[in-house]
C-alpha cells in the first residue's frame, strides 16, 4: 500500500494554505507553485521528486488554491520559502 507523503488541503482558508506549506517544508517537499509537481527533480540524485499519485494529488491541491486564494498563494507560500533560504524577510 502507498501512501502519499502531501498533507491533505482540508483547512481551506488563507492560514490553512500557510500550514499546509509549512508542511510540506518540514517534510521537506516544498516547491514552487507555479511549477508543475511532475517536473520537479531531486538535484542530488536526478531523480523525480513526487510519484505521479503525488504529483496529481499536488496539482489538485495547487489548483484548489488558486481557484479559492488566487494570488494570495504566493503571500502564504514566501515565509517558508524564506525560512529555507535563512532570510528573514523583517530586516
Amino acid at each position: 500500500m502507498n501512501i502519499s507523503r502531501i498533507p491533505e488541503f482540508s483547512n481551506q482558508s488563507f492560514d490553512g494554505m500557510k500550514l499546509w506549506f509549512a508542511t510540506m517544508s518540514q517534510s521537506r517537499l516544498l516547491f514552487h507553485p507555479d511549477d508543475p509537481a511532475s517536473e520537479i527533480y531531486d538535484i542530488a540524485t536526478g531523480n523525480k521528486t513526487f510519484s505521479s499519485a503525488e504529483s496529481r494529488q499536488l496539482d489538485k491541491i495547487i489548483g484548489t488554491m488558486f481557484e479559492l486564494h488566487g494570488h494570495q498563494v504566493y503571500e502564504a507560500a514566501y515565509p517558508e520559502f524564506m525560512k529555507c533560504m535563512a532570510i528573514n524577510p523583517e530586516v
